[in-house]
C-alpha cells in the first residue's frame, strides 16, 4: 500500500484497485460473501438503479476502512468497533470530494438513524449488522436524528445504507473491480493537495464525522 505522501490520481486509483483485489478477500462479517463481493454488489446496484457516479464510487468504497486496518475479520465478536467509517473517510478524503466521502463517513450513522426512524428496519438487519449496531451506539435519539439531518449528504447516506443492506447475496453476479475504474477516474481529484485541504476542513468542521 502506498504511504501517505503525495501521489497522483492514476496511482491513487491503482492503489484502490489493488486493495480491492488483494485485501478484500476476507469474509464480510458473518455473511457468506467476501468484502470484495459486498463492495462490487453495492456498486453494481448503485449503477443499475441510476445513481450518480459519485454514489457508485461511494458504494464501491464505503467499507474500505475495514481493509486498511490490521484488526482481522472477527473484531466485532471481540466487542471492538473498528470505526471503519472514520478510517474510510481519512483514507478517501485524500483523493475524493465530499460527494463520495461524506456518504461513506455517514453510512454507519445512517443505520442508527433508520433503526430509529423506521420501526421495521432493525428487524430486517442481518446478524452481523445487529451485532455491530450495539457497538456503534444503538438507534439514534430524537436529538441525534436532528443532528444527522443537518448534514448536507444525509439523504445520500441513507441511500448508501440501503445499498449496503442489499449487497450480501452469495449468488449475485457482478463485474470485476476493473469495471469501476472509469467511475473512479471520473471522481478522483487530480492531485492530493485539494483532497488534503478537504480533509483538513472536515476535521475542523463542527459536526463532522471525522475524529482527529
Amino acid at each position: 500500500m502506498c504511504a501517505m505522501e503525495t501521489i497522483n490520481a492514476a496511482q491513487a486509483i491503482d492503489e484502490i484497485v489493488e486493495l480491492l483485489n488483494t485485501r478484500a478477500k476476507g469474509r464480510y462479517g458473518l455473511t457468506a460473501v467476501t468484502q470484495q463481493q459486498h463492495a462490487l454488489q453495492c456498486a453494481s446496484l448503485a449503477e443499475q438503479t441510476g445513481e450518480p457516479v459519485e454514489m457508485v464510487v461511494a458504494a464501491l468504497l464505503h467499507d474500505i476502512g475495514h481493509i486498511v486496518h490490521e484488526l482481522g475479520e472477527d473484531f466485532a465478536d471481540q466487542g471492538v468497533d473498528d470505526l471503519h467509517e472514520e478510517l474510510g473517510l481519512r483514507y478517501l478524503a485524500r483523493w475524493f470530494g465530499p460527494e463520495v466521502t461524506e456518504p461513506v463517513a455517514l453510512h454507519v450513522a445512517a443505520k442508527r438513524y433508520l433503526c430509529a426512524a423506521e420501526p421495521d428496519y432493525r428487524a430486517r438487519l442481518s446478524e452481523d449488522s445487529e451485532k455491530s449496531l450495539r457497538l456503534q451506539g444503538e438507534p439514534m435519539s430524537e436529538e441525534e436524528r436532528g443532528t444527522f439531518e443537518g448534514h448536507r449528504f444525509w439523504r445520500e447516506a441513507l441511500r448508501l445504507r440501503r445499498l449496503d443492506d442489499l449487497g450480501k447475496d452469495l449468488g449475485a453476479k457482478t463485474p470485476p473491480v476493473e469495471h469501476f475504474r472509469p467511475h473512479l477516474e471520473a471522481c478522483v481529484q487530480t492531485g492530493s493537495s485539494t483532497a488534503s485541504a478537504a480533509s483538513e476542513k472536515m476535521a475542523s468542521t463542527p459536526g463532522s464525522p471525522l475524529v482527529s
